[in-house]
């Protein structure tokens, strides 16, 4: 199988963006040391300072649908969960991965 991403547009309840960053935080240093989980991203809206993206990169779609139907996962982003108060999942297949020269934006 080939590797996954999946791109998770959340927006904070008013006042619980600090709090939201601290617990992704705090979940992901967990989720990485998982089987098939390559790369964690979370992003903040430069316009919206309540609206994040959360983008993970993993191994295969079996291991992500593995975590996502695990108690570890319930039990880690819970506190996420409350925090929110809308989000949208979607996955994609990665197909290609252009890297940037080396040195240049820095």
């Amino acid at each position: 199988m080939s590797r996954v991403r999946t791109v998770l547009a959340m927006r904070t309840r008013e006042g619980c963006a600090e709090r939201f960053e601290a617990e992704w935080l705090s979940a992901a240093e967990q989720i990485r040391t998982l089987d098939g989980c390559l790369h964690q991203d979370l992003v903040r809206d430069a316009d919206d300072p309540r609206s994040y993206l959360v983008i993970s990169d993993w191994a295969d779609r079996e291991r992500l649908d593995a975590f996502g139907r695990s108690e570890q996962r319930d039990r880690l982003l819970r506190v996420i969960r409350e925090l929110r108060e809308s989000a949208d999942r979607h996955t994609y297949q990665v197909l290609h991965s252009v890297a940037g020269e080396p040195g240049e934006g820095q």
